[in-house]
C-alpha cells in the first residue's frame, strides 16, 4: 500500500541520440583512445552539458574558436553541426589534424546550397540567426550568395534580384509546422522557386515532433529533456505547448519543478536528439520518488540509421597492408 499519488508515465518513441549524435559522440571518444587526451572541439560536439562534461572528463578539450587552441599535434575535431568552408582552410594553413565530425544531413544541406548556388541561384536559407549550424551553412558560399530567413513575415519580405534563379534550403532542426508555413509563403510568392528533393530536416527531428503531437492530447503535461541551448529540443517543447499542453524543457531531473504537476495524473517525457537516455532515466526515477508510477510507451516508429565514422577514426584507417 502506497500513500503516492498515482501518475501515468508516457514515454515516447523514438526520443534521444540520433545517428549523427551518436557519431559525433563516438568520433570524440574514439579520438581520446586512439590518440590520447587532450582532444580538442570547435564548439561544443552537440548541444548537451551533460554530454560535453562527461567528454570533458575524458579529455576532450573545448573552444569557441581555432585561435584558442595553441600549436599542437593534437586531433581538433569539428562539431556535429557543421563549420564555415573558412574554419578547415584556417586549420590546414596552421597544420592542424582536424576530424570533422559534422552530421551527413548538414552536410546534404551544404552540398545542396553549394549546387544551387553553380546554377546562379539565390539561396534562402530557412533557419535561426546565430545557431551554429546556420553559421557553418551560410559560410559554404561567398558573402550575400544566401540570405537567411526566420519567418513568415520575412519570408513575405525578401526581395531577391531575380524571382526566377532561387531556391531554399532548411536547418535541418526546425519545428516541422513552422517550416511548413515559411515554405509555403515563399511558393505563394515566389512559385517558380527550387527546393530540396527531400525536406533537410533531420528524420531525428521529425520522428520526435510526431511523437510529441500524438501523445500531447493523451497527457496533462509534457516533460522534454534537452538543454536550452539545443534547437531540436526546444522545438520539442514548443510543439508541445502548440498542442494546449504545459511543456517543460529540463537539462535533468534536478531542474523539475513539482508545482507543475502536483495534480498531474498522466505526463509524457521526450529527449531531444542530443540528450543522452542516462537523463531520461533519471527523470523518471524522481516521478517514482513522489508518485505511484505506470510507465507506457507510445511509439511513432523505429530507427536505424547509422553513420560511419570519418576515415580517420575507422579502424582500418591506420591497418598496415595485407601481403599477398
Amino acid at each position: 500500500m502506497t500513500d503516492k499519488k498515482p501518475l501515468t508515465i508516457v514515454l515516447c518513441a523514438p526520443r534521444g541520440f540520433c545517428a549523427g549524435v551518436v557519431r559525433a559522440i563516438e568520433v570524440v571518444e574514439r579520438a581520446i583512445e586512439r590518440f590520447g587526451a587532450p582532444v580538442y572541439v570547435r564548439h561544443e560536439i552537440v548541444h548537451n552539458r551533460y554530454v560535453v562534461e562527461t567528454l570533458k572528463a575524458k579529455g576532450a578539450v573545448f573552444v569557441e574558436e581555432l585561435d584558442e587552441i595553441p600549436e599542437t599535434r593534437a586531433p581538433v575535431v569539428f562539431s556535429a553541426h557543421g563549420v564555415p568552408r573558412s574554419v578547415p582552410q584556417a586549420a590546414a594553413e596552421r597544420g592542424l589534424f582536424a576530424i570533422d565530425a559534422t552530421c551527413p544531413l548538414v552536410t546534404k544541406v551544404h552540398r545542396e546550397a553549394e549546387i544551387h548556388h553553380k546554377r546562379g541561384r539565390l539561396v534562402l536559407l530557412i533557419g535561426h540567426a546565430g545557431h551554429p549550424e546556420v553559421v557553418g551553412t551560410m559560410g559554404q558560399l561567398p558573402q550575400g550568395a544566401v540570405v537567411l530567413v526566420q519567418s513568415v513575415e520575412e519570408a513575405r519580405a525578401v526581395e531577391p534580384p531575380n524571382a526566377q534563379a532561387l531556391a531554399f534550403v532548411t536547418q535541418t532542426t526546425l519545428s516541422l509546422d513552422d517550416t511548413a508555413d515559411i515554405v509555403a509563403a515563399l511558393r505563394e510568392r515566389f512559385p517558380d522557386i527550387i527546393g530540396p528533393h527531400r525536406q533537410d530536416i533531420c528524420y531525428a527531428t521529425t520522428n520526435r515532433q510526431e511523437a510529441v503531437k500524438a501523445v500531447s492530447p493523451m497527457v496533462d503535461a509534457v516533460v522534454v529533456v534537452g538543454s536550452t541551448n539545443s534547437s531540436n529540443s526546444q522545438r520539442l517543447r514548443e510543439v508541445a505547448e502548440r498542442a494546449g499542453c504545459v511543456a517543460r524543457l529540463v537539462d535533468g531531473a534536478r531542474d523539475l519543478d513539482w508545482e507543475i504537476f502536483r495534480n498531474a495524473r498522466a505526463i509524457a517525457i521526450t529527449a531531444g536528439a542530443s540528450a543522452p537516455e542516462v537523463l531520461v532515466n533519471e527523470v523518471i526515477d524522481a516521478f517514482g520518488e513522489r508518485f505511484d508510477i505506470t510507465i507506457e510507451t507510445v511509439s511513432n516508429g523505429l530507427e536505424n540509421v547509422f553513420f560511419p565514422l570519418p576515415r580517420e577514426l575507422r579502424d582500418t584507417a591506420d591497418a598496415p597492408a595485407q601481403s599477398a
